[in-house]
């Protein structure tokens, strides 16, 4: 049958004196931060204007952001629209570019080109070129965004003759690679110099296959149509409604379409910048550029192809440069209640520290020893419940210098016990006298052994009369006490000692706690026992807490004898035990506990649990 008794430690109440206290204030006082060294009345009116200032800002901030905000979504939502009607008619240019473009396909002297093209007849070329100087001129005219037009058959090049070809560069050398892609009937091309022509300036380019012509469609037929970059970009900033705004006509891979005016925003060629046309054809995002400066970017995918994006960007310190009036309006009320709490802050002090001072009079009365002082207010406030309270605490006083003189009386007559327990005349008696019997016996080395452990365990022991010990060295001196019974009581048992968390054998603990356990099972727990017996000491810690744990398999006890006196050796174990529980609970108060788990012919098993500190 096991019986279980867990014993929780009564809690004492330490008590320095007078001086002792204030030793402790002037030597934190240090450490404190100011503040807390200012007067109540210069924290009330700190801790006032704290709070006004804070209320204003919070609600200054607030409205500046929300407004900030506002001005930042409805840019966002007007930029958009603008750029998306810029879209419109970027489209609707390219729209009537290609189809001006196909139109040119369709007259009669396109459609005899064709004819020709079909026979692989070159006799008539010549002709064929003069017949479509007129259609040249007329595409141009139509579309005056168009600058040069470039025709290439199997039975040759046609082109204005007004637009100076380039006799060095072929169509193939310059769009070769490109007519060999499959699935597409009209391709493209952003901002570059035409090798087909010898044109100054860069253009941006649509290559075209010819429409279907009597059910016959036409290999290696292509048309080029150069436009204007510079025309082009007329119309890309035709729209702007100010120069803080940018338009580009970018394609998805980072290239530049059109190029602009100025390089004023390189960073939309960075990777990270273009990644974000990906999200969708259209929409918005905030772009942080290398200088750290915020910009505001919208985009929007052409129809006519969707590789090519405009972006408007603009700088969000120029779209918030009108808030600049309402932060230094926000500064100018901020101070101006600054100012007016100062004033206001003085009366409010005043008026809530009057029945604090008459408190204050009254505490120092007592520092003088007068304890016959009591407080007294006709209010029921705050201040006269603490003024109440103080009347009880001077009650009490006399009643606790008394629990204090028994506490320090008991606490002495304690640790006097734990010492005398470690120095037990039955265990010096045995100790001293298995050495006798080992000396005349001639174990020279075992008598060493137990002389330098016995040296050790009251060195240990006394620990340079300081209560507090680590956890390495309480196993230092418990294990010198196994290692001398062990010589006493040859073969009566072993033991093995684990400590689960390395940071254990740091901590601080009260000395002299695992011996009386240790004890306990050797005198006791294999006093009867036939086999050999085992002690298992285990260390851990769970959380904040030390858990050490003595476990023996010896004969087991009844744990209510342990406090019984007129027991069979009942007297020394609660001696050991009560001893150790009183320490226990002088130090720890009730934070601390022992637990005894024991079987008879099973083994007992005690756990005492502290906190770490």
């Amino acid at each position: 049958m096991e019986t279980v008794l867990r014993v929780i430690p009564l809690c004492y109440t330490h008590f320095n004196s007078q001086r002792t206290g204030q030793a402790v204030f002037k030597e934190r006082a240090p450490m404190i931060f100011d503040f807390y060294k200012m007067s109540l009345k210069k924290r009330i009116q700190l801790l006032y204007i704290f709070l006004v200032v804070l209320c204003i800002s919070v609600t200054g901030i607030c409205s500046y952001l929300f407004a900030a905000r506002s001005i930042e979504q409805n840019a966002l939502e007007l930029k958009q629209s603008i750029l998306n009607k810029s879209v419109q008619v970027m489209d609707e240019h390219l729209r009537h570019i290609v189809v001006s473009s196909f139109s040119f396909m369709l007259n009669e002297t396109f459609t005899q080109v064709m004819k020709d093209v079909g026979k692989n007849n070159t006799s008539h070329y010549y002709q064929n070129l003069s017949l479509l100087q007129t259609s040249f001129a007329q595409l141009k005219l139509v579309e005056p965004l168009i600058d040069t037009a470039y025709l290439t058959t199997p039975i040759g090049d046609f082109f204005s003759t007004k637009d100076f070809p380039n006799r060095n560069n072929s169509f193939d050398r310059e769009y070769g690679r490109y007519v060999k892609l499959q699935g597409w009937n009209t391709m493209w091309f952003g901002s570059h110099q035409s090798q087909l022509f010898q044109s100054q300036g860069n253009v941006l380019s649509l290559l075209l296959k010819p429409i279907v012509i009597d059910n016959h469609t036409y290999s290696n037929v292509y048309m080029v149509v150069n436009m204007k970059e510079e025309a082009m970009r007329d119309i890309l900033s035709q729209d702007l409604m100010n120069n803080q705004i940018q338009l580009f006509l970018l394609h998805k891979n980072g290239n530049e379409v059109i190029r602009p005016r100025s390089r004023n925003y390189d960073f939309i060629m960075e990777p990270d910048f273009t990644q974000q046309f990906s999200r969708g054809d259209a929409g918005d995002f905030t772009y942080r550029n290398d200088q750290g400066e915020d910009m505001l970017v919208n985009y929007s995918a052409l129809s006519m192809n969707e590789d090519w994006v405009m972006v408007s960007v603009q700088s969000k310190a120029d779209l918030l440069s009108p808030l600049q009036k309402i932060r230094w309006l926000i500064i100018l009320i901020m101070l101006f209640c600054i100012l007016l709490a100062l004033g206001l802050s003085r009366l409010l002090a005043s008026a809530l520290l009057k029945p604090l001072n008459k408190l204050r009079r009254l505490m120092v009365e007592v520092e003088s020893n007068d304890l016959d002082v009591r407080f007294r207010s006709k209010y029921d406030d705050e201040v006269s419940a603490v003024g109440h309270r103080f009347n009880r605490m001077l009650d009490q006083i006399q009643i606790l210098f008394e629990e204090v003189r028994t506490t320090e009386q008991d606490k002495r007559r304690f640790e006097v016990k734990a010492l005398q327990a470690q120095v037990d005349p039955h265990f010096l008696y045995n100790t001293l006298n298995t050495m006798f019997w080992k000396s005349e016996s001639g174990e020279k080395k075992d008598v060493s052994e137990m002389i330098v452990s016995l040296s050790l365990l009251f060195r240990l022991g006394l620990n340079d009369g300081k209560d507090i010990t680590s956890v390495e060295q309480e196993i230092k001196h418990v294990e010198q006490y196994m290692q001398l019974q062990q010589k006493c009581y040859e073969d009566l048992f072993v033991y093995r000692i684990e400590v689960g968390d390395p940071s254990c054998y740091a901590v601080d603990i009260l000395k002299i706690l695992l011996q009386p356990l240790v004890e306990n099972s050797i005198l006791h727990g294999f006093k009867d026992k036939e086999d050999l017996g085992v002690i298992l000491i285990r260390i851990d810690r769970q959380g904040d807490t030390l858990r050490l744990e003595v476990a023996d398999n010896g004969c087991g006890m009844d744990v209510a004898s342990i406090y019984a006196e007129d027991a069979p050796d009942g007297g020394r174990k609660g001696y050991a035990l009560s001893n150790l529980q009183g320490r226990l609970s002088l130090h720890y108060g009730d934070v601390a506990s022992i637990v005894f788990h024991s079987s008879i012919d099973v083994g007992t098993t005690v756990v005492i649990t502290i906190p770490i500190t």
